[in-house]
This record gives C-alpha cells, sequence and structure tokens, in this order.
C-alpha cells in the first residue's frame, strides 16, 4: 500500500476513524461544560484530547485534533459570555495552556513516529538477516519430502540463533539443527560461522565425526567463554539414518501412528565444549517423518504444563504434506500457549519418500 495510505501501520480509513473520535470527544467536553457553565479554568482541560492523541495518532493529525480544540475553547467562552469577546480575552492564560499542550503533543507524535518508523527498518533488516542465514530448503532433498519453519517469538528487531540445514552431497542426505546460547547479534554471529562452516564441512568430510570436531573447534574459536551451541547433525545412506546429538532436544520418529524420541544412550556436551558423540543409528521405512526442532518448542509452556510434543505429533505432523504439517504444529502451539512465546523456535519436518522401481 502506498506511503499517502498508510502511516505506521495504520490504514487510511483507521486514521480518520481515529481522529473523528478524537474530535467527537472535543464535542462532547465542550457540551458538558457548557451544561455546568463554570468559568473557573474553563477551558484548560481542552488540552486533553491532543495529548491523548499523540499516543497513536500522526503528529499531523494531533495538530488537526489540536486545533480543533482550540477552536472549541474559543466557542465554549465565546457561547458561556453571551457572545462577547471581553469574556474569552480574559482566559489567555487558558488559551496558552492549550496552546503548549497542542505543541507538545504535536512533537510528541514526531518522536513516536521516528521510532516507529526505526523499528520497523531494524525489523526488516533482521528479517532480510535471518533470511540470508537460514537460506530456502527445497521441497525434495534425495529420499525425502521436507519442510522447514522458522517460528519468531519477537514483532521487534531481535532475532535469536536458531538455525538449520539441509544438503544432498555424495554422502547422502546430511542435515542439520542447532540453537546457539543467547540471543541478539552475537547469537546470529555464531549462527552463521556454524553454518558456513557446515556447508564446508558437509561436502569434505566422510564422517560425521571429523565434521562436529570441525564444528566445535569453529565455535570454540569465535564463541565468548561461556557460548555454545547445541546440534543434531543427521544424515540418511540407503535407508539408513545416523543421528549425532549435541546437547539438543532429541529427533522425534512418527511411524503407523505412534511417535518415539529418537534419543543416545548419554547426552554428549554441546558444541564449543568438546563434544565426544555417540552415533544412533535407525533403519527407516517409506512412510516414516522425522521431526526435528528447538529447544523454543520442547520448553514451550502454559500455566508450567509443557506442549504435548509427543502426544499431539500425529495428530499434528503425521499426515498430509510435510508443510501444511508445520503449519498445523504451530497454530496448535500458539492456541495452546495462548501468548507470546518465550523464545524462538526452528522446525523441520522429513518425510522419507524413497524412490522404487
Amino acid at each position: 500500500m502506498a506511503r499517502a495510505d498508510r502511516w505506521n501501520g495504520w490504514s487510511a480509513p483507521s486514521v480518520r476513524t481515529a481522529f473523528t473520535a478524537a474530535f467527537a470527544v472535543v464535542v462532547v467536553l465542550v457540551g458538558l461544560r457548557l451544561t455546568v457553565r463554570d468559568d473557573s479554568h474553563a477551558v484548560s482541560w481542552l488540552a486533553l484530547p491532543p495529548l491523548a492523541a499523540s499516543a497513536f495518532l500522526p503528529w499531523r493529525w494531533v495538530a488537526g485534533v489540536g486545533l480543533a480544540s482550540m477552536g472549541a475553547a474559543f466557542a465554549y467562552l465565546w457561547i458561556l459570555y453571551d457572545f462577547a469577546m471581553h469574556g474569552v480575552a480574559s482566559h489567555g492564560v487558558d488559551f496558552l495552556v492549550v496552546a503548549v499542550a497542542v505543541v507538545i503533543s504535536a512533537a510528541v507524535a514526531i518522536v513516536r513516529e521516528r521510532d516507529d518508523e526505526r523499528m520497523k527498518r531494524l525489523t526488516q533488516l533482521a528479517s532480510v538477516v535471518q533470511q540470508a542465514i537460514l537460506r530456502p530448503i527445497g521441497e525434495r532433498l534425495g529420499p525425502f519430502d521436507i519442510a522447514a519453519r522458522y517460528v519468531s517469538a519477537r514483532s521487534g528487531a531481535e532475532i535469536g540463533g536458531d538455525l538449520y540445514e539441509a544438503l544432498n552431497t555424495e554422502f547422502g542426505v546430511r542435515i542439520i539443527i542447532g540453537d546457539v546460547r543467547g540471543k541478539g547479534l552475537d547469537a546470529v554471529r555464531l549462527s552463521s560461522t556454524v553454518l558456513g562452516s557446515y556447508r564446508h564441512v558437509a561436502f569434505e568430510r566422510s564422517d560425521q565425526r571429523y565434521m562436529i570436531n570441525d564444528l566445535d573447534h569453529a565455535v570454540a574459536r569465535n564463541a565468548g567463554d561461556e557460548d555454545f551451541v547445541t546440534a543434531i547433525l543427521m544424515q540418511e545412506r540407503g535407508g539408513t539414518l545416523e543421528i549425532m546429538n549435541c546437547g539438543h532436544p532429541p529427533p522425534m520418529l512418527v511411524r503407523d501412528g505412534v511417535a518415539t524420541y529418537l534419543e543416545p544412550e548419554s547426552m554428549a556436551p554441546p558444541l564449543g565444549l568438546g563434544p565426544s558423540v555417540r552415533e544412533l543409528t535407525v533403519r527407516l521405512q517409506p512412510g516414516d517423518r522425522i521431526f526435528l526442532y528447538t529447544d523454543g518448542l520442547a520448553e514451550a509452556r502454559k500455566d508450567g504444563e509443557f506442549f504435548p510434543i509427543r502426544e499431539r505429533a500425529w495428530s499434528l505432523i503425521g499426515h498430509g504434506n510435510v508443510g501444511d504439517g508445520l503449519a498445523s504444529l504451530e497454530s496448535a502451539l500458539r492456541r495452546w500457549v495462548g501468548g507470546p512465546l518465550t523464545d524462538d523456535i526452528a522446525l523441520l519436518l522429513l518425510d522419507y519418500r524413497p524412490e522404487t522401481g
């Protein structure tokens, strides 16, 4: 929509409606005061409408409300003193109070609009950065139908360090999902480091253990003393899924209506803390779904109760296409939480559909 038809998220009809409401308040106030016919600081109360309007209307419309208040003040005094100008002139201080309120209100609205515009630009920039780091994943990768989804907990510019990637290499389909400790630019920077390293070593290393060593060194070189990255590395070769977990919430296998966590015998530390990882191997069957997620989903709660991922997995992500499954999961999560999420969430859903014949 053109800028002429929108102000900081307000459509033109909405702005006109709000202005009309503010103007109506001015008229109602004047009418109420005329019933009392009190001349003690008779018009200073008309400073209130522009001050209130400054909280949500564009500054030009706030100035309009202020001019309406000034005009209403003049009309009120003119009527109150039986259309005599000397009565109007005797209330110069009241007029000054209203005029100062109008100037202050317009200034507040200008500052608010600038802050809103700055936040809008930062939000757009954050979105561009996030999209540049998390490249789109195709709908088909090797034997998998695949979908990825990033669920942001914020409407502002702060972005997190959740990450994912899926690549088709000579060693098989390789996938990573991870979560950087912390938020903001430092987390995004470390997330970018991990993904950049992964996109290189995934095509160079035949063994995932060596990949984890490379990623661990990359994190250790670039992270702070208390920073780390939880991650799952996974690859599929000939129908066998090989999973290595570095301190991350376990993936879930959804098969024949039953959801099962794919948990290792012992949890390895995150990247950056020198993990020694044992591989978990799963033999896949056609129609199996593998669900990976970050801890924003695992820790989502309402009244102290965690979102029942496992119990609802089949109904939400066990059928239909994988993209619709993730959309259904997000909708169910937001309804269940009933408010803002506390953390960003990265989601990956894979449907094993090997070609036959």
